[in-house]
């Protein structure tokens, strides 16, 4: 009889975007993008912090990729005619922001969706200011960034992100936690000292789904991931494991993973 302990579920939010502070467009901006209408030039990078992130637009000044940079526009477009009356906050940019940039995040990283929900990295989503919304501005703008929603820093980026997850990813792009749980830990790349690891994904339910319930979303994570980390750890005889499931907000956004961790300081 194995012994298991579970673990609380973590609550990561989607990157569904929203505008906040004194500086609507993010620190160190540029004249020349503030505000802009054109579409934004794909390939650019930039220095963003996690308060660069929290707003819905970002005018920072663009660096060569050759220097040190924490971002990198990986995807840029119009949104569809269909969006294209919709109001600045209306919750259908986020669903079409997420299932566009986290399509091309996969494409760019080069893994499949459960590798990518397993790396320190991840990706924002940008649309125009109001003002040149109300001029009629519909784009969007996808970066990838050095970090994740719990990162208080980002770190930095290769000079190109392209194929950063090919074959068997480097530790110091996974992500592990530190703490005597995951949702009490803090996210740390694998390569640093680590308590917990993220080993698996499962997925509880197909696009056109309706929401089942967060105690179905909750219990069929938890069995699947006792289940799958035993198998991951070698079926040990005792074993603790953790498990991060979503709640209704991010399934309408069209997240339908849930992720295993493993305590395991390998």
């Amino acid at each position: 009889m194995r012994r298991v302990r579970l673990l609380p579920a973590l609550l990561l939010a989607t990157a569904l975007l929203v505008g906040c502070g004194t500086d609507p467009q993010g620190g160190d901006t540029d004249p020349d993008q503030v505000d802009a209408v054109e579409v934004p030039e794909l390939g650019a990078c930039r220095v963003l912090t996690p308060d660069d992130v929290a707003r819905a637009s970002n005018a920072t000044r663009t660096v060569p990729c050759s220097e040190r940079h924490t971002a990198q526009t990986y995807a840029v477009g119009e949104l569809p005619e269909e969006l294209r009356d919709a109001a600045y906050d209306d919750e259908e940019l986020g669903a079409f922001a997420y299932q566009t940039c986290s399509k091309r995040f996969q494409e760019l990283l080069g893994a499949d969706e459960s590798l990518v929900m397993r790396t320190v990295v991840s990706w924002a989503w940008f649309r125009p200011s109001q003002e040149a919304w109300e001029d009629g501005a519909r784009w969007y703008r996808c970066d990838i960034v050095g970090g994740g929603e719990e990162s208080e820093e980002y770190v930095a980026l290769p000079e190109t992100a392209e194929g950063l997850l090919l074959g068997r990813p480097q530790d110091r792009w996974m992500v592990c936690a530190v703490g005597p749980s995951v949702d009490a830990g803090t996210k740390v790349p694998c390569s640093r000292e680590h308590d917990w690891r993220a080993v698996t994904t499962i997925k509880v339910g197909d696009q056109d789904d309706e929401y089942p319930g967060d105690r179905v979303v909750e219990v069929t994570t938890r069995d699947f991931c006792s289940e799958s980390v035993g198998a991951w750890l070698g079926y040990p005889v005792e074993y603790d494991f953790g498990f991060t499931w979503f709640h209704e907000a991010e399934w309408q956004a069209g997240n339908r993973r849930s992720v295993c961790w493993a305590r395991t300081p390998d």
